[in-house]
C-alpha cells in the first residue's frame, strides 16, 4: 500500500511562486511513475504534469507550460510541482497519483493507482 501526502499549498498572490511536494510512505518510490492533477470547484479534475520512473522524461498539459515543472528525487523519494507566474486559474485542489505500470496515457487519470488527499492552492489577485 503507498501512501502520498502533499504539502506546500496555499493563498498566494497572481505572479507569485509555490512548490508543491509530495512524499509517499511504503513501497518503492522509483518503480511509480508520478503525475499531478488539479480540481478547480465546479470542475472535473485534470492532468497537469507528470514524470516518468527515472525523472528525465516530463510531460505537461498545454494550459501549464513554461510556468510548472515536475521533477523528483529518488534518493530522497520525493516529488516536487514548481509553479511559477500563478494565475487565478490555477486556484484548485493539486494531487499527486502514483502509477504502477508503465503510461499508456499519462493524461488518464485511471492509469493511477494511489491517490494523496491534496493540497489546496489560491491565487488572490
Amino acid at each position: 500500500q503507498v501512501r502520498l501526502l502533499e504539502s506546500g499549498g496555499g493563498l498566494v498572490e497572481a505572479g507569485g511562486s509555490l512548490r508543491l511536494s509530495c512524499a509517499p510512505s511504503g513501497g518503492i518510490f522509483s518503480r511509480y511513475a508520478m503525475g499531478w492533477f488539479r480540481q478547480a470547484p465546479g470542475k472535473e479534475r485534470e492532468f497537469v504534469a507528470a514524470i516518468n520512473r527515472a525523472g528525465d522524461s516530463p510531460y505537461y498539459a498545454d494550459s501549464v507550460k513554461g510556468r510548472f515543472t515536475v521533477s523528483r528525487d529518488n534518493s530522497k523519494k520525493m516529488l516536487y510541482l514548481q509553479i511559477d507566474a500563478l494565475k487565478a486559474g490555477d486556484t484548485a485542489i493539486y494531487y499527486c497519483a502514483a502509477a504502477l505500470k508503465p503510461y499508456t496515457n499519462y493524461r488518464d487519470p485511471s492509469e493511477y493507482d494511489y491517490w494523496g488527499q491534496g493540497t489546496q492552492v489560491t491565487i488572490s489577485s
